[in-house]
């Protein structure tokens, strides 16, 4: 069965649109009341994160209203990550989680994730479930009597336990002497992230930490780190930090103000973890979509590397699956898997400078174990989504292409899974190649399906 509601990551899309209205959230809360048999049990409890957006006040007050009508107890926690609501299921034996977030998205987008009582993101079979009593079935919560409504909370110490066990998992190592320019993308991460890094003993430079309900994302954030470039070289910073707007990623830079995307990141604490012998299976997971060059450094080490579809979710799966420790993608989810169960861009960076301490090297030095092969990657909004192979010109332009690249290159066509986009990247070892045929087969996508602009 297809799901209808959720994509890749949850519910999303533009705020006061369907579905992201406090009418489906309101649905949604009693779905998932009605999923976990919330009526007459006083221990069934739900999580509430969300990052900074105005939209987010809306949602929430829709999703508690259907989960209190229903038996639930709430546990709102205000602005956090979305890796800290994840914890705080387990934290406070939730029976599941919602994170009121659309990631790195502007302000006027928003979404919800769901996530169960092990703090993994709730897998397909359950999301159909809880899309049936939604969209097929009578939720009504006439049958309620007052006496077993739900209740709200406002939980005041859930940051301080997010920033307990965040440090902890660098074992609370003093990252004093090191200087961070800490980019929180006016998001979730913008107060709890600061405390982190400077109760650990390093020097922050905070940039977008004030939100406005507009702002997340906007000019700021993992989505273009190139913006603290010059920040991290005119205060002679050792790193920048760059979260998006639920910090559940992180892109980070050097010294020089170079970028150092995810594949860098899991690819330097691959090494780590071989060198340590706590790399599971001696094998790191990632998405088709990370470079070619990753892939070569790690074979010439002898690290095994398993690919999965893109979304961290995948990524999740497989590792669950095999039992692998290290696992993300190039965007910058990465896991971390004997700590979290989800990408945790802070977790992440907590490592990275835990191990830049311990090897007494910069970020720079750390990242050059490889040579990336050149990317072009071009987003085309489509009108509709139709299969590949239902677009001769489209598919026989891919082929030319890959004929072209043979195995000096290769083609990723793959549609977002939370928007009306093709994503279209060609990896060549040449730039000028692959932006070649990167134009040339977005042109294609534009004239065949490219969605139509209003009059």
């Amino acid at each position: 069965m297809e799901k209808k509601l959720f994509g890749t990551d949850g519910i999303r899309g533009k705020a006061n649109t369907y579905p992201i209205t406090p009418e489906v959230a309101l649905r949604l809360g009693k779905a998932v009341a009605a999923h976990y048999k919330a009526v007459g049990k006083h221990n069934t409890r739900v999580v509430i994160g969300k990052d900074t957006r105005l939209s987010g006040y809306m949602l929430e007050t829709a999703l508690v209203s259907g989960l209190v009508s229903m038996g639930m107890d709430v546990m709102q926690v205000g602005p956090l990550p979305t890796p800290a609501i994840a914890h705080l299921i387990k934290s406070f034996g939730a029976n599941c989680g919602i994170m009121i977030t659309a990631s790195h998205n502007p302000y006027t987008d928003n979404g919800i994730k769901l996530f169960g009582a092990d703090g993994f993101k709730l897998p397909d079979s359950t999301e159909l479930k809880i899309e049936d009593l939604m969209l097929n079935r009578n939720i009504s919560s006439d049958h309620v009597n007052m006496k077993m409504l739900g209740k709200a909370y406002r939980i005041d110490d859930a940051r301080g336990r997010y920033i307990e066990f965040a440090k902890s998992s660098i074992k609370s190592k003093s990252l004093k002497g090191i200087k961070v320019v800490l980019d929180c993308a006016n998001g979730s991460a913008y107060c709890i992230a600061p405390w982190i890094f400077k109760e650990l003993g390093a020097e922050v430079i905070k940039v977008a930490t004030h939100p406005d309900g507009y702002n997340i994302n906007k000019k700021c954030g993992a989505t273009v780190p190139g913006n603290i470039s010059n920040i991290v070289r005119e205060k002679r910073a050792d790193v920048g930090i760059c979260f998006d707007g639920d910090a559940d990623r992180v892109i980070m830079l050097d010294s020089n103000g170079g970028i150092v995307n995810g594949d860098r990141i899991l690819g330097l604490c691959a090494i780590d973890y071989k060198e340590k012998g706590r790399l599971a299976g001696n094998t790191l997971v990632t998405t088709v979509m990370s470079n070619m060059g990753l892939f070569q450094a790690l074979e010439e080490r002898d690290i095994k590397v398993e690919k999965t579809k893109v979304g961290d979710r995948y990524v999740i799966e497989r590792m669950r699956e095999k039992g692998f420790n290290l696992g993300g993608e190039q965007s910058g989810h990465l896991i971390f898997m004997d700590y979290v169960t989800t990408g945790d861009g802070i977790i992440s960076a907590l490592h990275v400078l835990r191990l830049m301490k311990e090897k007494q090297k910069p970020l720079a030095e750390l990242a050059n174990f490889m040579n990336d092969f050149p990317q072009e990657l071009v987003n085309i909004k489509v009108g509709k989504k139709l299969p590949v192979e239902d677009i001769p010109k489209l598919k026989n332009e891919i082929d030319n292409c890959e004929r072209e690249l043979g195995n000096n290159g290769r083609t990723l066509i793959r549609y977002s899974g939370t928007e009306n986009l093709m994503r279209v990247m060609v990896e060549a070892k040449k730039y000028n190649i692959a932006l070649k045929w990167a134009n040339s087969i977005s042109n294609i996508v534009k004239q065949e399906i490219g969605e139509e602009e209003e009059e």
